[in-house]
């Protein structure tokens, strides 16, 4: 009998599909079912001829946002060659509005909506009935329910499907890992979300189904086991129901491997007491977390159905330990919210200093409640996938791509980490938006934005930059001092810029060394540290601007992590001598 493929094309090679890896668990007939993964970077006739040469019968695509493009010009191909395979496709991207991709794609013969396991296998059990006849494989879609098919023209919804009840059911999407090292594996243990944000296709399903504790425990330990690098849970409000996700958290701190990081979505304000408590006792490296906050302005939160308790967010946020990298997003493009007042938000989100700070731009989606609001109220936004918003009655195409490029400067000298003690000193003399506005005008005189830049490039920039008068409340020869810390503090250099000053002396080099127990092997202690003087200690933030207490020279030992010994130099040690 032919054989099924699903079909997942992802955005690149370390992500993991998880939905067809569990549909493929969940049908477990391998000797039938198969599925194969390849990237957006692929060329599409290659994706083709790795589909074609399978020879399948039936083939599934799993479409999202990010792929939807490529997966209609597969499938429109893949029928040309094979114009006898019946071709499929589910996700979130196309599953809530599958008549207009009947419509847009002849060789699409039906869609999957909303959750996939048992509709597949349902598909799956039809195919294995007619023996493989795709003719009438397709002439009998109509007794599958949960599907879109073309017929007349127009797709016909085949109806409602209930939807599993107990996550148990579903078996682990990842009976053999691979690659633990490099590859993101992507986990879940909850379906569903109560909340009810406007933009978000979550608000949809709002019944929320979880899989046992006993069970969850059984996969994290795979993951441990495996030493994978990186697991990311894809609940899409993890923290719900206290006692369940603080065993978890209390699980995977007992049997932690050293290695293992997992990756938590959650809506901070609703962190309980017993949460945050819990939280301060997580070392670093164990977990990091994705936190909406969106907007600080409480009409644009009231108005996308999130809660305007910015006061309370904002508390529990500080109370997250360090320990546990916080990445905090920003959404562009809400109601109510113009360039003057996204700066608040700007404001306040890097008041609470992140690890990071993603600024998104509001994706206008098929069947949310911010696509009608967005038909009625003058949003203008791309037809096409990732279908982000391109104008508002409150923020213009020039504001949008103003804040384009404080996306890619905030990328640099924030998001990179690379920037850290420089940025501390510039915030406390101006906010951070002000200082952001004003570095994307003068970057824009200076072409920046023109071509792609290196490190190296931005650390040039901002030498420059800082003695421009419109940073006149920055002290430059104190921010230039916190710069050149910053830059040598990243890793060993093979050579110095000409805006930095090097002010190195070999035998203090060499006496540091001795001082703090590096100098084992001569060569290999110079090879892994550096030797460099401030006029100010970089270390000590009080004294950064204290004239007496900056009479005489920092002199710093920097000692970088070594290759030969990972595991022992992870940490990067800075010793002041």
């Amino acid at each position: 009998m032919s054989k099924i493929l699903l079909v997942a094309i992802n955005a690149c090679y370390n992500h993991t599909n998880l939905a067809v890896r569990t549909i493929n668990e969940y049908i477990d007939k391998k000797n039938l079912v198969s599925f194969d993964e390849w990237t957006i970077n692929q060329p599409v006739g290659d994706i083709l001829r790795g589909i074609v040469e399978k020879e399948p019968a039936l083939v599934i695509f799993s479409t999202y946002i990010w792929n939807a493009e490529i997966t209609q010009k597969v499938i429109c191909n893949l029928k040309k060659i094979l114009p006898e395979v019946v071709i499929g496709s589910g996700g979130p991207e196309i599953g809530f509005c599958a008549d207009y991709y009947l419509k847009k794609i002849e060789a699409l013969d039906f869609v999957i909506y909303g959750e996939g396991e048992a509709t597949s296998k349902e598909l799956v059990d039809l195919f294995e009935k007619v023996q493989g006849d795709g003719k009438k494989f397709a002439q009998n879609l109509e007794s599958v329910k949960g599907l879109f098919i073309r017929k007349d023209g127009k797709g016909t919804f085949t109806g409602e499907r209930t939807l599993i009840c107990n996550l148990d059911e579903i078996p682990f999407a990842y009976p053999q890992i691979t690659d633990p090292d490099n590859r993101i594996y992507y986990y879940e243990s909850s379906r569903g979300c109560p909340f009810t944000c406007a933009y978000c296709m979550s608000s949809i399903d709002k019944k929320v189904r979880f899989t046992s504790l006993e069970r969850t425990f059984k996969d994290i330990q795979k993951f441990l086991d495996a030493n994978v690098r990186l697991v990311k849970f894809v609940d899409r409000t993890y923290n719900l129901g206290e006692d369940r996700y603080i065993a978890i958290w209390e699980y995977i701190l007992k049997h932690h491997n050293k290695k293992t990081m997992f990756h938590f979505e959650i809506e901070a304000e609703f962190l309980s007491e017993k949460a945050l408590d819990f939280l301060q006792k997580v070392p670093k490296g164990v977990m990091q977390f994705e936190i909406g906050v969106q907007s600080s302005n409480k009409q644009t939160l009231e108005s996308v159905g999130r809660s305007p308790n910015i006061e309370k967010l904002a508390a529990n946020i500080r109370r997250i330990p360090k320990t546990i990298h916080s990445h905090l997003d920003l959404i562009a493009g809400l109601p109510h919210e113009d360039l003057e007042t996204f700066g608040k938000s700007f404001d306040f989100v890097m008041d609470l200093r992140p690890d990071a700070l993603q600024l998104g731009f509001l994706k206008v989606l098929h069947g949310t409640k911010m696509e009608s609001y967005s038909e009625k109220n003058g949003w203008v936004w791309m037809e096409h996938p990732p279908y982000e918003t391109l104008s508002t009655p409150y923020l213009s195409y020039k504001d949008i791509i103003f804040l384009k490029d404080v996306e890619k400067l905030l990328d640099a000298y924030w998001n990179s980490g690379s920037f850290i003690t420089v940025m501390e000193y510039i915030f406390s003399k101006t906010s951070p938006w002000n200082f952001f506005y004003k570095l994307v005008c003068i970057s824009r005189a200076k072409e920046v934005f023109i071509q792609p830049r290196k490190e190296q490039f931005w650390f040039e920039l901002l030498a420059q930059i800082l003695f421009d008068k419109e940073f006149s409340e920055i002290n430059s020869e104190t921010a230039t001092e916190l710069l050149r810390f910053d830059f040598i503090k990243s890793g060993k250099k093979g050579g110095f810029p000409s805006w930095y000053e090097h002010r190195y002396n070999k035998d203090n080099h060499r006496l540091a060394l001795e001082q703090n127990g590096g100098i084992d092997n001569s060569r290999i202690g110079f090879a892994h540290s550096d030797y460099e003087e401030f006029n100010i200690n970089p270390l000590e933030k009080e004294n950064w601007e204290n004239k007496s207490e900056n009479k005489n020279p920092c002199k710093m030992l920097l000692i970088y992590p070594r290759r030969d010994n990972p595991e022992q130099d992870y940490k990067q040690v800075i010793l002041k001598i």
